[in-house]
């Protein structure tokens, strides 16, 4: 089965591209991995403590992932999966699509404002000539309505 790998995290366009991810899954009989990476630098503390933190991160992933999960699974019939990676999230990322075979398209959320597209679109795409899989950008302004006529 064909996926498509999502990225979850704070942005606002996060939310077009899971939109997007499966809406295109239901209508291809495809899946969708949801990747979450936490940055390493927020474990730099304590052992103890850097392990607390590393725990309540974890739970807010999954507490966040489960929003999308339900949405997907009500809407649209798709029963994502979770990974969550530590470390830099475009290597990680990167790692994410070679390590899982059935991965064949890596879709992300670009910003619309002043800031530009964000940092994964922006650091991905320069990266993309040497990726083994296409990756589709999701503009964050599209509409429910415009994902639906082009997905």
């Amino acid at each position: 089965m064909r996926k498509f790998l999502v990225v979850l995290d704070d942005s606002r366009e996060c939310l077009n591209a899971m939109r997007f991810a499966a809406m295109r899954a239901a209508n291809t009989g495809g899946g969708v991995t949801i990747l979450s990476v936490i940055p390493p630098d927020d474990f730099n503390h304590w052992i103890g403590v850097g392990d607390i933190m590393r725990e309540e991160a974890r739970e807010r992933i999954e507490a966040h992932f489960e929003v999308f999960a339900k949405w997907m699974r009500d809407r649209q019939g798709v029963d994502p999966e979770l990974v969550i990676r530590e470390g830099d999230a475009v290597p990680e990322i990167i790692a994410q699509v070679r390590d899982d075979k059935e991965i064949g398209v890596l879709v992300l959320g670009a910003g619309s404002g002043k800031k530009g597209p964000g940092p994964l679109v922006t650091n991905l795409t320069k990266n993309s000539g040497s990726l083994p899989i296409p990756i589709t950008i999701v503009p964050g302004d599209l509409s429910k309505e415009e994902l639906q006529a082009i997905t």
